[in-house]
């Protein structure tokens, strides 16, 4: 067999197409992909500070770490730990919460947005059943909701039933608010109740391990079982 004269070797046409498809897809996706949206403050979350107070794990101890809200949404995992943002599952808890809150799944009191100095007042009103619910309970019937509005606005105020209900909340017996760091206000029977932002409200606790957790477990139960049986024996 002849060697060509090009010394080159000439790929088949079906694979160099393949190539070819899969180097413009590449290049699509890369310029598709936009950094992730830093979402805005929240009037119960106005700054960094007590975004890491409120979920906890004591990473309100660097909050002088993030100068500028854009700055605590932005910065990478290396970013993090080269702050000192330590250990690393810290650092993944802190990314977890920002993805949260960067969708709208806050914790009790981030959909508030009548708040006065970290403090927001709560209310239970009544409004009309739905229509589809009005067969089965009467043209009459009225339902409980909780909203967040400011302690002097009148209880028969009409912008009250188009307020959204507050979430994580729920109203027992006849009409008292009942949830998480809810204070009742005194005189109201639990009507009104305020929520005030508070350290580690959001906080996800960490499970405790149980015999060095799963990586170890066999490993301590094996352990433990042959030194009692020493025991036993001795």
């Amino acid at each position: 067999m002849k060697p060509s004269s090009t010394g080159n070797h000439r790929l088949p046409s079906s694979l160099l197409s393949c190539i070819l498809r899969s180097h413009t897809t590449v290049r699509s996706l890369h310029r598709q992909t936009t950094p992730s949206q830093i979402p805005l403050p929240t009037p119960f979350v106005p700054d960094t500070k007590t975004f890491l107070s409120l979920i906890g794990r004591n990473l309100s101890q660097h909050a002088a770490k993030f100068p500028t809200w854009e700055s605590l949404f932005s910065l990478k995992s290396i970013q993090l730990r080269k702050l000192g943002v330590e250990p690393a599952r810290t650092r993944r808890y802190l990314l977890w919460w920002r993805d949260k809150f960067r969708k709208g799944e806050y914790g009790i009191g981030g959909d508030l947005q009548d708040v006065k100095d970290s403090v927001a007042h709560l209310r239970v009103i009544e409004v009309p059943v739905g229509r589809s619910s009005r067969s089965l309970a009467g043209p009459d019937a009225m339902k409980k909701l909780i909203v967040n509005v400011p302690p002097d606005v009148p209880i028969n105020d009409p912008k009250l039933r188009a307020l959204k209900p507050v979430n994580g909340l729920k109203v027992q017996g006849a009409h008292t608010i009942v949830g998480p760091f809810i204070e009742p206000v005194k005189g109201t029977g639990g009507s009104i109740a305020t929520v005030k932002v508070q350290e580690r409200m959001w906080e996800q606790r960490r499970g405790e391990k149980v015999d060095g957790g799963e990586r170890r477990k066999l490993q301590v139960r094996r352990k433990r079982k042959l030194e009692e049986s020493r025991k036993a024996r001795g």
